[in-house]
């Protein structure tokens, strides 16, 4: 039976400390490869706890890869290789508990009326989600007491506000350990990865994930970037695949996959990882796409807190959070390149303006940021199971099956149909329904993935509005019930 001594827990939840004991004893070995672990309600019994607490502890150790449950035999511990980049995230670990411690990104575009169209492409925030009283009061604020500084040229690394306020957010709320020399604002990820581009270097080899996003792949090659791609499988970028390749830089997304929705477990990022090490000049670009809106538990830790390499660049953006008419986005540098880089792109000046960044930085300083977060993450919440709901009451659940839907702005809904995907697409646009196929987001159609008599929606409902949701879920049902 697992022994945790709960000595020293304060203010830390009970399935949190349950979680990090256990991923601890896991990377020291006490708890070894294969090993079975206690069942939930035995462990529960065990350490005088309910079973949803076991519960929540384990479903995080799985979503992180750390265990896996095999249906009626019970959980087990993953098989995670022991090498040198291991034993830093050990240390991180046994650190942290002796302290206590956009849109669905599509390119799709259709055509014609528009007007009461639902898309379920759209990366837009509707007016009730953006905070434009108190934005407006911090802006008359920052007006008043900040003139010199909006009057200043802004350095390519952004204002010293903004980025000593991002250093202290990702410290508290994502476990990095950041200096705001390190940071980097841009107008937006497609400014952040052009600069990329440039400092790496056109003769450096680009891989991306497939399916993935594709603008990302075309931002690579506008500037001029050969750019490749990499198969994915249910725990993200094939190794196995990218060890084939001659790629530099790989960009992934392993907090939350899109357009899949899969979490990259603990030895998958090592991999990764261990890549990277064995050759210099190899980075990593790790897009922390909609990490926020995790439903289950708090958000998983970003690969860069487990690099101890020094090669994992971070992007993430505040287009979900906010707007993506914000644009603003961020990325953190590997200390090693920050005068590399300083050097390269510092002629550059910042491309978002110092009144915007001034404005966030009191924002994020006056604990809105939080609280906004928490707001946002609850309406949205609220609006997925709701959709659910609706579509498990509805006759497409005979039909049609719900993955991924438990962190992320999107779900997918796969349905059973005997129709083509043109014909599922031109049928839902004709009921004023626009939404993604998973095809689409397949950029290299050799490693296309095909199930006869199946179509899988990718549905993104950042811009759904609750009211339209019986429309929505009407339409659906009529162009699946036809379908078999």
């Amino acid at each position: 039976m697992i022994t945790i001594n709960f000595e020293g827990r304060e203010k830390i939840p009970l399935w949190e400390w349950i979680y990090l004991s256990i991923k601890h004893q896991i990377e020291n070995e006490v708890l070894v490869s294969g090993e079975k672990l206690p069942s939930k309600r035995n462990l529960a019994s065990h350490l005088g706890v309910s079973i949803i607490t076991v519960q929540t502890a384990y479903q995080r150790l799985i979503d992180e890869g750390w265990i896996y449950s095999i249906e009626k035999k019970g959980f087990f511990v993953t098989d995670i290789k022991n090498n040198k980049i291991i034993s830093s995230a050990i240390k991180a670990d046994a650190d942290r508990i002796t302290k206590k411690t956009s849109s669905s990104k599509t390119e799709q575009e259709s055509k014609g009326d528009e007007k009461n169209l639902i898309d379920l492409t759209s990366n837009s925030v509707t007016e009730e989600k953006f905070p434009f009283s108190l934005w407006a009061r911090i802006a008359r604020k920052v007006l008043n007491g900040q003139s010199h500084t909006l009057l200043e040229r802004t350095s390519v690394f952004g204002t010293e506000q903004l980025r000593s306020s991002l250093a202290k957010y990702l410290s508290d709320f994502r476990g990095m350990s950041v200096d705001e020399n390190q940071i980097v604002i841009g107008a937006g990820t497609e400014s952040l990865y052009s600069m990329l581009a440039q400092f790496l270097g056109r003769d450096k080899i680009f891989a991306v994930e497939n399916p993935g996003y594709p603008k990302v792949k075309k931002i690579f090659e506008l500037n001029g970037v050969k750019t490749i791609t990499v198969q994915t499988d249910g725990n993200g970028m094939c190794v196995e695949k990218l060890l084939k390749t001659k790629a530099d830089v790989i960009h992934i997304s392993p907090n939350h996959h899109f357009p899949t929705g899969s979490v990259m477990g603990i030895k998958r990022r090592l991999e990764l990882l261990d890549w990277c090490e064995k050759k210099t000049g190899r980075f990593i670009i790790e897009d922390d796409y909609d990490s926020e809106f995790r439903f289950n538990g708090k958000p998983l830790p970003p690969l860069q807190y487990s690099d101890s390499t020094g090669s994992v660049i971070y992007v993430n953006t505040f287009s979900k959070i906010l707007s993506p008419s914000f644009r603003i986005s961020y990325m953190v540098l590997p200390k090693k390149i920050v005068d590399g880089f300083a050097k390269k792109i510092g002629i550059y000046s910042c491309p978002v303006p110092a009144l915007d960044q001034l404005i966030l930085a009191d924002f994020i300083d006056g604990g809105h940021l939080e609280k906004h977060i928490s707001r946002m993450r609850n309406i949205y919440r609220n609006l997925r199971n709701t959709l659910i709901q609706s579509i498990e009451k509805s006759s497409l659940s005979k039909n049609a099956e719900i993955f991924e839907e438990n962190s992320g702005l999107h779900f997918l809904l796969e349905i059973k149909t005997e129709k083509t995907k043109s014909e599922i697409r031109k049928e839902l646009l004709e009921r004023k329904i626009k939404i993604a196929q998973l095809d689409d987001f397949y950029l290299d159609a050799k490693n296309m993935e095909e199930k006869n008599g199946r179509t899988v929606l990718v549905v993104n409902y950042s811009a759904l509005k609750k009211d339209e949701i019986p429309t929505l879920v009407s339409a659906l049902e009529k162009v699946v019930e036809k379908t078999l």
